[in-house]
């Protein structure tokens, strides 16, 4: 087999493998290959190893997310191991065995891959798998469920040692077709790929059989009644009211961006007896507890509790997670160990409402809380069929205060300058709304695109990414209630808001006596009415937070600079510009700024002009509408014609962070109209 077709046949088994979440957790074990490739110095051929790199995920793994070895090399590295004491530096040996120039990182299970006598290996961290392996007699489940076919391997950390564990096992017992790993996964292995991955899949589901006909029927204990899961409708509400002071608890120490699941696994876990115990033990299998820390966050009220209760009690919880935590890293860390990072819970569970989750993205929170339903799962298999018992306290320190793991942690890339940050764009779905939506995006953030037209938010929404990225919400900006419900939509995607743009507006251009009172109402209500009653829904979960916020109207020229024909959109957008400065006042007290934009008219792409504006403004000036944008233009100092994308960076200037101390300003964007100077 070419070298070509070995690495396009491990990255088959390995999409499917991690496709299915009953197999590995994301970004979660490895796969290999041994092949005979091309030595590019003399030509000649070379044993290689094949092997998921550090940080990759199964599921989406290209031949980029590789490491290539010379198997040679590797393993010569046996003669030279210095021991358990001082294996970490294995993991920059690996290095010196890389073959070409291309590839990522070697991971710390490099060895196991390497050192085991098999063409392909696969090591996986399936839940019944992982749930054989944390259960107290797991030897002994190991042995009755699979007999001579898998040997057990008592915990040890990932590493040089556990490689040569594996290897010396595979060779002693040439029947096995792999390991359960204590306190952790699985490592499987064939003499072809498809033979791998078939042992990998026996021993998953042969795990998942023998814990379904051997478990006892309610592991987690009884029902609690008072912590059984509210109807939907009001546990999405509660879980709304609760997200934003939960979001700024766990970011004391840095900002955070939430994810919420309230999955039968998550509700059913959190109304049984025995879930304050369990959650207490924490998660076990590496992969598991580096995105979830080593215990969740445990509200012990009701659903039912009065909010300012459960209110009050989280903030308890929060301070006395906090001293365990920096308790816990007081018990193991040694003069060599990193600094603390951070002792905030990375997981919250609410009985009744669901489970919260936290990260440094949307996806590292969604990730975290999926890592915690795996851990459900695992603790049910094992309480099913035995105890539920996790790797030790301090073993679980020396993985996360690892070495390895923060030299992890500096490879990654700076984050964008709007990182963690949520805005709520109103009137998103075109011109001004869309460009702005797009360029927050493009500079971190995470991004809810509202609009009175769906589709149009939709597909904005689509076009800058996932949802983990950005989501669409349907809002009429007069509606007090769709209002509040949007909001709520945001907070549910994301944990909060921290950056709104009040940009949903529309006009309509007559002179005075011919301007109806439904022209004047109507224009009003969108820009002058909607902007406050958004900017009030937004400040309410700002200031529950505790982050700070931003709060930016895109105003107009024409607030400052009396046109003719325009008294409805001039006066509203007048108002608007009053907004920004009373706003700035009262709310920098929460630390919210609250800023505006001044365009001239911005025609192309704009739903305004499209919508019969520019038509208007075009009979004023006694041009053709195709030619209003041109003649804007030309009326202005610099010549130039204001585009979305103009205001957009106006936008993202007023809430970046070189302008942090700047609050209760305009930014003209009008190319320079002489009227419209601010004074």
């Amino acid at each position: 087999m070419t070298e070509k077709e070995t690495v396009a046949e491990l990255l088959a088994r390995s999409n499917r493998l991690g496709a299915d979440p009953r197999n590995t957790n994301y970004a979660g074990g490895n796969t290999s290959a041994k092949g005979t490739g091309i030595d590019p110095v003399t030509g000649g051929p070379v044993e290689l190893l094949w092997v998921k790199g550090s940080g990759g995920d199964l599921g989406t793994l290209t031949e980029a997310g590789l490491a290539s070895l010379r198997l040679d090399r590797l393993r010569s590295l046996v003669s030279v191991y210095p021991g358990v004491d001082r294996e970490d530096e294995m993991v920059a040996a690996f290095d010196f065995c890389l073959h070409g120039r291309a590839g990522a990182a070697p991971s710390i299970d490099t060895a196991m891959h390497g050192l085991v006598d098999a063409a392909h290996v696969d090591h996986l961290h399936p839940d019944s798998g992982i749930a054989l392996a944390t259960a107290a007699n797991g030897e002994a489940l190991t042995k009755e469920c699979f007999g001579d076919r898998v040997a057990w391997v008592p915990w040890r950390r990932p590493g040089f040692q556990l490689g040569l564990d594996i290897a010396a096992i595979r060779t002693k017992h040439p029947q096995a077709i792999g390991v359960v790993l204590g306190g952790h996964g699985i490592t499987a292995w064939g003499d072809s790929s498809a033979e791998c991955e078939a042992n990998s899949l026996d021993i998953i589901r042969t795990a998942a059989a023998f814990i379904e006909s051997h478990g006892r029927a309610e592991p987690f204990g009884a029902a609690l009644p008072d912590f059984a899961p509210l109807p939907q409708t009001r546990r999405h509400e509660r879980a709304a009211a609760l997200f934003p002071l939960l979001r700024g608890l766990a970011s004391t120490d840095r900002a955070q961006v939430g994810h919420y699941t309230d999955s039968d696994v998550v509700l059913e876990f959190l109304s049984r007896a025995e879930h304050p115990r369990l959650a207490a033990l924490g998660t076990s299998c590496p992969d598991h507890f580096l995105r979830t820390k080593v215990r969740p966050l445990v509200l012990d009220l009701p659903p039912t509790a009065p909010l300012a209760d459960v209110s009050a009690r989280l903030r308890e919880l929060h301070q006395a997670y906090r001293d365990e935590y920096a308790a816990y890293y007081d018990r193991h860390a040694t003069p060599d160990s990193p600094a603390m990072r951070g002792a905030d819970p990375a997981i919250v569970l609410v009985p009744g409402v669901g489970m919260f989750s936290f990260g440094a993205n949307k996806q590292t929170a969604r990730v975290a809380g999926e890592f915690y339903v795996n851990a459900i799962n695992v603790m049910r298999g094992a309480e099913a069929v035995s105890e539920y018992r996790p790797i030790p306290e301090s073993e679980k320190f020396r993985i996360e205060y690892w070495e390895l793991e923060e030299a992890k942690l500096r490879r990654m890339p700076k984050p964008k300058p709007l990182a963690t940050r949520v805005a709520f764009v109103t009137g998103g779905g075109s011109g001004i709304g869309r460009a702005t939506a797009i360029r927050l995006a493009a500079e971190g953030a995470c991004v809810v695109v509202a609009d009175r037209d769906a589709v149009a938010a939709r597909a904005v929404a689509e076009s800058i990414g996932g949802t983990d990225t950005a989501v669409a919400v349907d809002v009429d900006v007069t509606d007090e209630a769709r209002i509040a419900a949007a909001m709520r939509g945001a907070v549910l995607a994301f944990g909060g808001v921290d950056l709104v743009v009040n940009n949903a507006g529309l006009s309509i251009s007559k002179p005075l006596l011919d301007t109806t009172v439904q022209d004047w109402d109507v224009q009003h209500d969108v820009m002058a009415r909607g902007s406050f009653l958004v900017a009030r829904a937004a400040a309410g979960v700002m200031a529950e937070q505790g982050m700070g916020g931003d709060i930016v109207y895109i105003a107009s020229k024409n607030g400052v600079f009396a046109g003719p024909n325009n008294v409805a959109y001039g006066a509203a957008k007048a108002d608007q510009a009053h907004q920004v400065r009373l706003l700035a006042a009262e709310l920098g007290q929460y630390g919210i700024r609250v800023n505006g934009v001044n365009p001239d008219g911005v025609v192309r792409g704009s739903g305004i002009f499209a919508g019969g504006w520019g038509a208007q403004r075009a009979a004023v000036y006694g041009v053709k509408e195709e030619d209003l944008g041109a003649f804007y233009a030309q009326r202005t100092l610099l010549k130039r014609e204001v585009l979305p994308e103009h205001v957009a960076a106006a936008v993202f200037t007023l809430v970046g962070p070189d302008l942090s101390h700047t609050t209760g300003t305009h930014i003209p964007v009008d190319a320079g109209v002489a009227a419209a100077f601010l004074r």
